[in-house]
């Protein structure tokens, strides 16, 4: 009877970690893909039937004449004109490639177009990271915590570049490659109903991914993966507020931190996910918003939808040339005129908000470009299937680190008619500084009480 009673606990700690565990399902000859048909970081290399698609040839790593680390930057496609520009007139000749929110702006908004250049696929990463992505595919596994599905076994590179699920498609948005360190200068502004703009934040941040440390390995690794630091030098009744926060694999283990000037004391965060308001966005976006999805993986269902081509924001350098903020924002939604996109092949992945769970979003998608793995668009909709918001990223060229990143990010807000715009650069004169890496102390609650100004 003993024994039949160990057989059974034996059976039952199996069949847990069974279920705990996915196993990757990517064998080592067909992750020699990433080396032929697909491109290093899992996008398919040939261009579409069209050709308005063309095949990767690389990343664009070309300074643009004249940059320096840390200053204005250019934009490497200054000369090409829009091919066609689609509006509420027209928009049901290219209706299969729109999201929803696009659309619906297009409709609430009659200032609202998308204006279409040529595609240049110049999503890429170095070397290294190339080669961390390979070992990742077949290394790479999904763990099943009580904070949702996580990555395990991935470091230093996309960590499923074959992807099976739409949580593997969710973290590869999340590890993508942006860069080591890096310094921020930016505003950032809230829109009003009645077309007001509200400047909510002039702040400075330091950002850093320990994830891409290329001294790392996944046993050295504590899961941290990214780390920020933001703090306010106005407008003036929010300078000197500051925010911090260690983002982990393990949403259960990410902390975060705020300065408060009237109390003159680092407090913690008892909630920094999900939709909890963000003190670094006035409190006007979630957590979970933040560059399209950054929240925990445990309240949604994640299911894959599959690829398909799409209009999105891509290549968005022209978005840096005006030098003054007010030239790229109009009351109700950004300048059209500053804001390019192109055709892309996007995953498209679903998120439904798992029984007994509670969230504003009942249900979302979202659109991550092949090429980065970088979400470019994002819809919400309410209990009542009502579409909500729409999210969207500005995907920029940085070529002395091989990439294209995002840098403004925000969202319109259909049903109450209010809209976001994160890290606007241009009044600034630095734009994405890379520095050298950062010690860990920057981004403890003891250094941000230390620096506090007020």
């Amino acid at each position: 009877m003993q024994k039949n009673f160990a057989r059974t606990l034996l059976v039952i700690a199996v069949c847990m970690l069974a279920a705990s565990v996915v196993i990757a399902q990517v064998t080592p000859q067909e992750a020699q893909q990433l080396k032929t048909t697909l491109t290093p970081l899992g996008a398919e290399k040939a261009g579409n039937k069209d050709g308005t698609i063309p095949a990767w040839n690389g990343v664009y790593s070309t300074p643009t004449p004249g940059f320096h680390n840390g200053g204005r930057r250019g934009d490497p496609f200054a000369n090409e004109k829009p091919l066609f520009s689609i509006s509420a007139k027209n928009m049901d000749q290219y209706a299969d490639k729109l999201n929803d929110g696009t659309k619906a702006m297009m409709k609430k908004y009659p200032t609202y177009r998308v204006d279409v250049y040529p595609t240049h696929r110049t999503g890429g990463a170095p070397q290294w990271v190339y080669d961390n992505t390979l070992k990742n595919a077949t290394r790479a596994s999904i763990v099943n915590l009580p904070s949702g599905p996580t990555p395990k076994g991935a470091y230093g590179g996309i960590p499923f570049p074959m992807p099976h699920t739409g949580a593997e498609v969710m973290w590869n948005h999340r590890l993508r490659w942006r860069g080591e360190s890096w310094h921020l200068d930016v505003n950032q502004y809230l829109g009003t109903a009645d077309g007001k703009l509200v400047l909510s934040t002039d702040g400075q941040a330091e950002q850093q991914m320990p994830y891409y440390f290329k001294d790392g390995s996944p046993e050295k690794w504590n899961g941290e993966y990214w780390m920020i630091r933001l703090v306010n030098s106005g407008p003036p009744i929010r300078a000197g507020e500051a925010v911090l926060g260690r983002q982990n694999v393990d949403d259960d283990k990410t902390l975060a931190w705020v300065y408060l000037t009237g109390q003159r004391r680092v407090r913690k965060l008892p909630n920094p996910c999900c939709d909890t308001p963000s003190p670094a966005m006035s409190g006007v976006m979630s957590f979970d918003e933040l560059e399209m999805y950054d929240g925990r993986m445990d309240r949604f269902d994640w299911k894959l939808i599959g690829k398909k081509e799409m209009y999105i924001p891509y290549n968005t350098n022209k978005m840096l040339q005006p030098t003054k903020d007010s030239a790229v924002l109009m009351p109700h939604h950004l300048n059209p005129d500053y804001v390019r996109w192109e055709l892309h092949r996007v995953w498209v992945v679903e998120a439904t908000l798992k029984a007994g769970h509670r969230h504003p979003a009942a249900k979302s998608r979202y659109y991550i470009d092949e090429d980065t793995w970088q979400g470019v668009l994002g819809d919400r909709w309410d209990a009542r299937g009502n579409l909500w918001k729409t999210l969207w990223t500005m995907p920029t060229v940085l070529p002395e680190i091989q990439a294209t990143v995002d840098f403004a990010f925000g969202f319109y807000d259909m049903s109450s008619g209010t809209w976001y715009v994160a890290n606007l650069f241009n009044q600034k004169h630095e734009q994405y500084g890379i520095t050298p890496r950062w010690p860990d102390r920057v981004f403890s609650p003891d250094a941000l009480a230390s620096e506090s100004v007020r």
